[in-house]
């Protein structure tokens, strides 16, 4: 880990990252299967994300149509975790591939593709 970060600042932008990777996904799954259907991966992503759909309902706006709802809370959460998080925690801004969950997976496939003998 490249900042000196308290570990639960980690911890908390981890599950942040989660949560709105889990959107994107929903997004993107939808593109290919119905919301009911069958399909396992599918079903746990609806089956965890329904629950934050219906408390962001109450802000999601009514023209949005509904496959693009996930992406729409998904925003929320990277805006706290661009915006909110280092403003609560007194850092300034870092910038793009700063949250620790992506610069620790963009660090990964880096080291992946460098170790690879062409």
């Amino acid at each position: 880990m490249s900042a000196n970060f308290h570990p639960l600042v980690y911890i908390i932008d981890y599950i942040l990252g989660v949560i709105m990777w889990t959107l994107i996904g929903r997004v993107a799954m939808n593109f290919f299967q119905k919301e009911d259907s069958n399909f396992f991966f599918m079903r746990v992503f609806v089956k965890f994300t329904n629950p934050l759909l219906k408390i962001f309902s109450r802000i999601t706006p009514s023209f949005i149509i509904q496959p693009l709802v996930p992406l729409y809370v998904a925003w929320f959460f990277f805006m706290i975790r661009f915006y909110l998080m280092p403003f609560v925690l007194g850092y300034s801004v870092m910038g793009m591939l700063s949250f620790p969950l992506e610069s620790d997976i963009s660090k990964q496939i880096y080291q992946f593709f460098n170790s690879i003998k062409f």
